[in-house]
């Protein structure tokens, strides 16, 4: 791995996600929300898998990149409307990350398997795209689940988080069993596992 390059890419993705309006508290101070996210990303696959591949690293970090740029109300607010967003979405984390790629110097080859991950092309056919899928659960029962489980029914719950288990691989979900998680959470999880 050329390290030189390596960082330039982290930088650069870094440098777009911190120019997220909106903010989140971390660490004690309010940060740029997507920039937290990717930081999240980043910290949890090296827990997961400490001798990630650099494509594997990269995506992790590129993976909400520019998000807050694709406005959510633009679309229906129904099924329909809710995939075509998160489509595009995919979409648009992986045209900026894989110009990125290109400007620091990567080749076509990685590019385009950094693409692929980001856009969940491959699931469950590919190790590294498997891998990436538990760490957007783990960093997503973690850290943002609580606040979410506050917006939505039990029942709406419990559905999102056998979905969300159905996504994982085994080691996904034993790494989810060991979370460090709220009491209520905790909760959720094991009533959707027992349906």
């Amino acid at each position: 791995m050329d390290q030189d390059r390596f960082k330039q890419a982290i930088q650069q993705i870094d440098q777009i996600n911190e120019q997220d309006p909106n903010t989140e508290l971390y660490k004690g101070k309010d940060d740029p929300k997507e920039l937290v996210y990717s930081q999240r990303m980043t910290d949890t696959l090296e827990k997961f898998v400490p001798q990630a591949k650099e494509s594997l690293k990269i995506a992790a970090r590129a993976q909400h990149i520019g998000r807050w740029k694709v406005d959510r109300q633009a679309y229906s607010m129904d099924r329909a409307g809710y995939l075509k967003w998160r489509t595009d979405l995919k979409k648009m984390h992986a045209d900026l990350t894989v110009a990125i790629l290109q400007k620091v110097g990567y080749s076509d080859e990685f590019t385009t398997e950094v693409s692929d991950l980001i856009q969940k092309k491959l699931l469950k056919k590919n190790d590294d795209a498997q891998t990436l899928q538990d760490v957007v659960c783990l960093v997503f029962l973690k850290h943002y689940f609580v606040e979410f489980s506050q917006k939505h029914t039990e029942e709406k719950l419990i559905g999102i988080l056998q979905k969300t288990w159905a996504k994982m691989s085994e080691k996904g979900r034993n790494a989810a069993l060991e979370l460090d998680l709220d009491i209520t959470a905790r909760a959720l999880i094991e009533k959707a596992l027992q349906q």
